[in-house]
């Protein structure tokens, strides 16, 4: 039982699902304090049959919060996590900002719960389309090691905030009324598009989108030698991203042991009947907190290839679900943050 917890961006679209997660779970909380930029503060959220008013985000907030959850900016979080951690808090933190660094263990509480122990005060939660990736990949790593993904990404425009949505709105609504449409959340209209780019460009042509693809999911996994190839497009969805997987693994597996190993798997759900038209979908996963699989084949190209489609909603399981979970285990242990 945590005495206080604090949520930083309780007015954005995660925030919100982070409180109706933290309610709906039962947390185990005494008290809740919501945290924002001057913009939010005085603002009323709901929490449960509760009206939260929403606090000022500085250093002095943190007093006697025990466990930050917090859906902000990567700037944002760069400034206030050194805050709050020096106040005793433990952060989990959605941002980009603190993925990589070595000393932040980077937690899908399906595939490495275990490195929780290690937190130096700070634990991050991955990119939202790395995130139901290697749910889906951690099985088959497991059980017969993997040498190589080539992903391509559909994603949600809800990934982008909700100006992404706002803008997935006006867009569609410009291209039937044929008028003309200026983006300003993405590169292009994003109404009846599809845009191969979410990110700024990086290493040899790749995106930063991409490039987090690659090394959270090294990470995650604890082997920097698998190789991933990724394309990330934005697609006119609002909720929920799609992955097309091909998976290359260490030794031989059939397309009918992956099935048996995702049918297992915790925070899978298997979906998967051609005949029956059955598979996932964007719009059935959307409010659900599991990474849905389907379309499992073999690959017909090479010895040890397993394809396969995989959906969930970005904004639960790729955001929220998966921080209130990282929490959950922080409260399995209530570990003391160091310093």
């Amino acid at each position: 039982m945590f005495d206080c917890v604090a949520l930083v961006g309780a007015t954005g679209a995660v925030g919100r699902i982070v409180l109706d997660q933290l309610h709906a779970r039962k947390f185990p909380m005494r008290k809740l304090r919501l945290l924002a930029s001057a913009r939010s503060a005085g603002t009323e959220v709901r929490y449960g049959d509760e009206m939260l008013t929403v606090e000022l985000l500085e250093p002095s907030a943190f007093e006697g919060v025990d466990l930050v959850i917090a859906s902000t900016p990567d700037e944002v979080s760069a400034e206030f996590t050194p805050w709050a951690v020096k106040a005793g808090a433990i952060v989990v933190d959605e941002s980009a900002y603190w993925r990589m660094d070595p000393t932040v263990p980077l937690i899908v509480p399906e595939v490495n719960p275990e490195a929780v122990d290690g937190h130096q005060g700070v634990i991050a939660s991955p990119n939202c389309s790395t995130t139901q990736m290697v749910v889906a990949l951690a099985p088959l790593h497991k059980a017969v090691g993997i040498r190589r993904v080539i992903v391509s990404t559909y994603q949600a425009t809800s990934g982008a905030g909700l100006a992404g949505n706002v803008e997935l709105e006006s867009s569609t609504r410009a291209s039937l009324d044929g008028q003309a449409h200026s983006p300003e959340t993405f590169q292009h209209p994003i109404g009846f598009n599809l845009i191969p780019q979410i990110g700024s460009e990086k290493h040899l042509g790749y995106t930063s989108e991409e490039m987090k693809m690659v090394h959270e999911t090294q990470k995650i996994l604890g082997d920097d030698s698998i190789q991933v190839c990724p394309t990330a497009v934005r697609v006119p969805v609002a909720i929920g991203h799609s992955e097309s997987i091909l998976v290359e693994t260490r030794e031989p597996i059939t397309a009918e042991k992956a099935r048996e190993l995702w049918e297992v798997a915790d925070g899978v759900t298997v979906v998967d009947d051609l005949n029956a038209k059955s598979y996932p979908m964007p719009r059935d996963c959307d409010g659900k907190d599991d990474v849905f699989v389907g379309r499992i084949r073999q690959d017909i190209s090479s010895e040890n290839g397993i394809a396969f489609w995989c959906v969930s909603d970005n904004l639960r399981k790729g955001a929220a679900t998966n921080a209130v979970q990282i929490a959950e285990l922080l409260a399995k242990k209530h570990q003391p943050a160091v310093g």
